[in-house]
């Protein structure tokens, strides 16, 4: 059993205390205490603020959206019960749910949620400005209407209303303020299943039941307590002895997901990840030798083998990566795997020829020529990959030295000095193409300064011009055309290596059901979730 070779890991007695609390063993249906395993602890609860996945974990049970979305990526009622576009695409409209209440009690109306959108979402979220840049104004004919009004059509905008990616969050609160350093950034108010109770630094968060959530009879459970836990070993033990109940996003090593996996009380999905779409890059400095040269970038994205890497590095979670948009988008029908495939076995032969046409002859030791490989600091895994992408390097006459340092240093050296030449990233696609995808290879999204943007700085007028029709282009079959064409041009090109699929993994307790209902999976309010003994 893991625990009997990690006995030095345990939770510490806040936990147990924690779980002991009344309504903890309640019966089936209602009542209980899910403990979450987040890692790392978020900096804030200011999801207006900041997309950061560990404040994506918990703060969603707090803060609410106007959409939820089924596992189709279709959007389905959150707190808006009904919506309308119109044929131009021009105007949405929203009825708002009956009853909905924040948790001081003030009733949510159409003022907070235009309020959310101009006033905070699109002015201080991270996302905002690129989301709602077509939301020319908001009317709120009466307290459960809302009425969006666009300056262009935006099909990627109804993909981007959860209560993950576009809280909304209380007008009476935060009007008048600056939300930036507002003291409801750290004791938030929403509308969610739960009501934010306290935050022991370094330890835990706790979110009570919000007895008069606007679901009648949800949520089930009594209180859901967020557990911030630095060592990866203590993590799996505390799930493998039920002093946690699920962790997600990697806070259980892969190493040990596969071992915990097969205890009886424990369970590990990938679901739930959908709208998420992450994908483990190699990015390069397209504006440098030697990856300047398209031949020189084509070589090395035949040189590697993706499923090598997925089974060694990610112990099997994860599916080769054929370009762009992962295959998630499948369902949407804007992903194609009608591209350039890399993913070849003869791989190795081909780069050597490849670097052998773009002039780069052997020298002594077989050495063609030297780069430094910049490295995630995300943990183990990326340690792992970096030495796997040394290796194989070394295959093709290409001598690579690793380089690994802090993340602030990390980002600084990629996103604002771009003083690297090849580094590996993972970057999610999120919802729809526009919110995740553009970013990381349109001309306008070169932004020196601002990072998770076009850091390999390749561009063409035609992908561009391809980007800008699908942001507005309603039809879907012409719009999923738009798409297939720009996977072929950006493929061809190779301005980064498309490795994989990352397969992030939930481990949960199986004594608790219906935790993971949605393509955002840990992402989402947990009202479902209920204990059963």
């Amino acid at each position: 059993m893991i625990f009997a070779r990690l006995a030095r890991a345990s939770l510490l007695i806040a936990v147990a205390g924690l779980l002991l609390l009344p309504g903890a063993a309640s019966a089936q249906k209602h009542g209980g205490t899910l403990v979450m395993l987040v890692q790392p602890e978020p900096p804030t609860l200011a999801a207006y603020l900041s997309t950061s996945g560990p404040i994506g974990q918990v703060a969603t049970k707090v803060y609410e959206g106007l959409l939820e979305y089924d596992f189709n990526l279709k959007p389905i009622p959150g707190l808006a019960e009904s919506w309308k576009v119109s044929a131009d695409g021009k105007t949405i409209t929203f009825k708002l749910q009956k009853g909905v209440r924040f948790h001081d009690g003030k009733p949510l109306t159409s003022s907070d949620v235009k309020f959310s959108v101009l006033e905070v979402l699109r002015k201080v979220h991270p996302r905002g400005a690129i989301t709602f840049r077509d939301v020319s104004d908001i009317d709120t004919p009466d307290e459960h209407t809302v009425i969006f009004k666009l300056q262009n059509p935006a099909p990627y905008l109804m993909m981007a209303l959860s209560g993950y990616e576009s809280p909304i969050v209380p007008k009476h609160l935060f009007e008048g303020t600056d939300v930036k350093t507002s003291k409801y950034a750290n004791a938030p108010v929403g509308t969610g299943p739960f009501k934010f109770v306290e935050w022991q630094r370094g330890q835990y968060m706790r979110f009570d039941r919000n007895p008069d959530y606007w679901r009648k009879g949800r949520p089930y459970l009594d209180r859901i307590v967020a557990r911030f836990v630095a060592d990866s070993a203590t993590r799996t033990a505390a799930i493998e002895k039920g002093e946690a109940h699920i962790g997600g996003f990697g806070a259980i090593p892969y190493s040990d997901v596969r071992t915990l996996e097969k205890l009886p009380h424990i369970a590990a999905t990938t679901r739930g990840y959908e709208m998420s779409s992450p994908i483990v890059e190699l990015d390069f400095n397209t504006t440098w030798a030697p990856f300047d040269n398209l031949k020189v970038r084509q070589a090395v994205s035949y040189a590697i083998n993706r499923k090598f890497v997925i089974d060694n590095v990610w112990f099997g979670f994860g599916k080769p990566a054929t370009g762009p948009i992962s295959s998630n988008f499948a369902v949407t029908g804007l992903y194609t795997p009608e591209v350039k495939s890399y993913h070849v076995p003869t791989g190795i032969e081909m780069a050597n020829k490849l670097l052998e046409e773009a002039g780069f002859k052997r020298g002594p030791g077989g050495v063609r020529f030297e780069i430094v490989h910049d490295l995630t600091p995300y943990g183990e895994e990326w340690q792992r990959f970096g030495e796997y992408v040394q290796q194989v390097l070394a295959e093709i006459g290409i001598k690579a030295t690793l380089r690994y340092e802090d993340v602030p240093t990390w980002l600084r050296r990629l996103y604002t000095d771009y003083d690297f030449q090849l580094t590996n990233n993972w970057i999610q696609g999120l919802a729809d193409p526009v919110i995740g995808v553009h970013r990381l290879y349109h001309s306008n999204q070169i932004r020196q300064g601002t990072v998770f943007v076009n850091l390999t700085r390749w561009s063409s007028p035609r992908t561009d011009q391809l980007m800008d029709q699908a942001t507005v282009e309603q039809n879907p079959k012409k719009r999923a055309a738009l798409y297939k064409e720009f996977q072929q041009l950006v493929v061809e090109a190779a301005p980064i290596v498309w490795v994989h699929e990352l397969h992030f993994v939930t481990v949960y307790n199986k004594q608790f059901k219906d935790l993971i209902v949605s393509p955002l999976g840990i992402y989402t309010t947990f009202d479902r979730a209920y204990l059963d003994k």
